[in-house]
């Protein structure tokens, strides 16, 4: 059997590195969107699934291969589950991941900490084209703590501020493959993979 090959619905590298990595495993090729000069889909939904439908649409539609979007963020109980799907672009225009943490640390300067509560979001969704009826959509989480301030410098997104209790570190202090192991992503991809096999072509 030829190596299967899915387009990602993302332009985002640690987002291409981390799902690259773990479907190599499984014989399958992971191409970024940016690969076929396909642009980000407007993420005009209201919630994650809403989000990464529109995304892998966009993108097998515009590539002609499966497509597999992410959407996924961070939920700050205190902050009424903000920034949620807007966490990449939460500092607005221009928003990097530094200006996103900072505004998230400023908005959470005076919240205690047993109420700092929140959870990294992830859904997938896969469509085999563009016209799927029944995308296949997989949803985790993952409970953590908003630090005061950053820790470690693996990661990409919020890591450097989710702290782990049961790990005892932020997320951007954890290797890869124990961030897959407990992680959001992973979660989500170990649920994707159960029901993967009974999509693919023999």
């Amino acid at each position: 059997m030829s190596k299967q090959q899915f387009v990602l619905a993302s332009n985002n590298a640690g987002k291409l590195r981390e799902f690259s990595q773990m479907l190599a495993k499984e014989g399958i090729e992971l191409l970024p969107q940016s690969a076929f000069s396909v642009e980000d889909a407007d993420e005009t939904g209201l919630t994650f699934v809403e989000n990464a439908i529109l995304k892998a649409r966009h993108a097998s539609q515009l590539t002609g291969l499966p497509a597999l979007a992410d959407d996924s963020g961070l939920e700050v109980d205190a902050l009424n589950g903000a920034p949620g799907i807007y966490s990449a672009r939460y500092s607005g225009e221009g928003a990097t991941d530094a200006k996103n943490i900072d505004k998230l640390l400023d908005a959470m300067k005076d919240t205690p900490e047993a109420l700092r509560t929140g959870r990294y979001q992830c859904v997938l969704v896969y469509m085999r084209h563009a016209l799927d009826p029944t995308p296949l959509i997989c949803q985790a989480s993952w409970e953590g703590v908003i630090l005061t301030e950053r820790r470690g410098e693996g990661g990409f997104g919020y890591d450097p501020i989710f702290y782990i209790p049961e790990l005892g570190c932020s997320v951007a202090e954890l290797c890869a493959e124990t961030k897959h192991q407990h992680g959001h992503r992973g979660k989500a991809m170990r649920l994707f993979f159960e029901q993967l096999h009974s999509l693919l072509p023999a």
